[in-house]
């Protein structure tokens, strides 16, 4: 009888010396402070989205999930720290669509936005607009293609700098509707769009939300959405597309871990900030911010990134725009 039962015991022995690292290591995680990078300045929308979803994926995992703002060289310095990073899930980075485009747009190697990372989840998407001065004499987006094709280069618009997301939406719009109109760029959207306020430039392209106020009180006039679909915020606002067949670019924000990442702890970020964006709180204040939440698996925001990574790259090689 009790030769009967070692050999039993051994065996369980064996195997759970064998596999026990491996659970100890999923049960264990996450077992100290995530921080998420988000390569953009304090106060944004990409930044408020990252500290809105990540303050209550904190509070479903029983950990704190801090935010690190590394700023520089339009997003590249935060990205590549997450890119180097270990893949143990303790470093995940917030990203908009500049992580797909900075590759293409720099001259020398950064990072590879799609074999460098692993996709989480997408967060939300958010809106741009082309606004313009309300002196310019084109009352909607069909009327300011006539416009630019009657004076070609002779029309103007501010974006963010070169290649930002305003840049890159407004240089595919003019790819698409056979349009010249010249790109001033600025050291953000907030000089862009005041000078279009003031009329020193007749156009921008800028984000929906900052703008509304000037909508609203008619000191900008709006012509079109970059989104595929109107936004709740403002459902009024036509998109690009209802006038420039086949145009739609979300604006989106997503969270990556480093490539190599374990997959048990990628389902485990994935399904925390699933939970936190089906959360009441997170809902309302992501409406707050006039961003639409998405969700979704990881495997649909991977597909996403390298479709945008493919449409970025031909956009920044048919714009001529390149930065050292």
């Amino acid at each position: 009888m009790k030769r009967t039962l070692t050999a039993p015991a051994g065996a369980l022995f064996a195997l759970i010396f064998t596999f026990s690292p491996a659970l100890v290591s999923a049960q264990a995680y996450p077992s100290k402070v995530i921080r998420m990078i988000v390569p953009l300045a304090p106060g944004g929308t990409g930044d408020t989205l990252a500290r809105t979803v990540g303050e209550e994926m904190g509070r479903i995992l029983g950990t704190n999930v801090v935010i690190d703002n590394r700023m520089g060289a339009g997003g590249l310095i935060g990205t590549e720290t997450v890119a180097t990073a270990a893949p143990d899930g303790y470093t995940l980075i917030n990203v908009s669509p500049s992580h797909v485009i900075n590759p293409a747009l720099h001259t020398r190697k950064t990072y590879d936005p799609i074999k460098d990372f692993e996709a989480v989840i997408h967060i939300a998407n958010t809106y741009q607009i082309i606004v313009a001065h309300p002196s310019l004499p084109a009352k909607n987006l069909k009327e300011l293609i006539t416009l630019a094709k009657t004076s070609p280069g002779k029309l103007s618009y501010g974006s963010a700098g070169t290649g930002s997301a305003t840049h890159l939406n407004m240089e595919l719009f003019k790819q698409m509707a056979g349009v010249d109109i010249v790109h001033i760029p600025y050291k953000g959207s907030t000089p862009s769009r005041m000078d279009t306020v003031g009329g020193q430039i007749q156009l921008s392209m800028d984000g929906l939300l900052p703008v509304l106020p000037f909508i609203k009180d008619g000191r900008l006039r709006p012509l079109g959405l970059t989104s595929s679909k109107r936004a709740q915020a403002a459902p009024d606002i036509p998109t690009i597309g209802e006038s420039v067949p086949g145009y739609a670019t979300d604006t989106w924000y997503g969270i990556l871990a480093p490539a190599k990442t374990p997959k048990a702890i990628i389902t485990t970020l994935h399904s925390a900030a699933q939970k936190a964006l089906n959360t009441p709180a997170t809902a309302a204040r992501l409406k707050q911010l006039g961003t639409d939440a998405v969700g979704g698996s990881s495997e649909q925001f991977g597909k996403l990134l390298a479709s945008e990574a493919r449409l970025w790259a031909e956009v920044v090689k048919v714009s001529g725009a390149k930065v050292n």
